[in-house]
């Protein structure tokens, strides 16, 4: 009968170091794609400061952005890359605790639910924790 392997905490600490290259890795990909597209189409208008233009319609929603990068604007790319960039701290804390659930560790798998709580609610509402 074959051993059964444990779930060890270099284990653990290599998957969150591997989440965390991937996540920052992914979205700097994902910005300086956005950038580049941005770039050629819009490196050589000329900008004016007199008139205040804002902030394009299509960032104010993920449904925007999702529809900016499907027609391919740069501005949405860039976007969905910080977006991504923001997403990988709270995927870290959420395999962090799926880690710990594992190792059968509860307090830090408390500890990480409440950070996660934290986080989400701090979204949501804009209010930080």
């Amino acid at each position: 009968m074959a051993a059964q392997k444990t779930f060890k905490d270099t284990d653990m600490q290599r998957i969150l170091g591997w989440v965390l290259r991937v996540g920052v890795s992914l979205s700097m990909l994902v910005v300086c794609i956005g950038g580049v597209l941005y770039l050629y189409r819009h490196g050589r208008e000329v900008v004016s400061y007199q008139k205040f233009t804002g902030v394009p319609e299509f960032v104010h929603s993920p449904l925007g952005i999702w529809q900016g990068i499907l027609t391919g604007r740069g501005r949405a790319i860039i976007q969905a890359g910080i977006i991504l960039l923001i997403a990988t701290p709270v995927i870290r804390v959420i395999f962090s605790a799926i880690g710990f659930v594992l190792e059968k560790d509860w307090l830090y798998t408390g500890i990480s639910l409440l950070v996660l709580l934290v986080i989400v609610a701090s979204a949501l509402t804009g209010h930080g924790g």
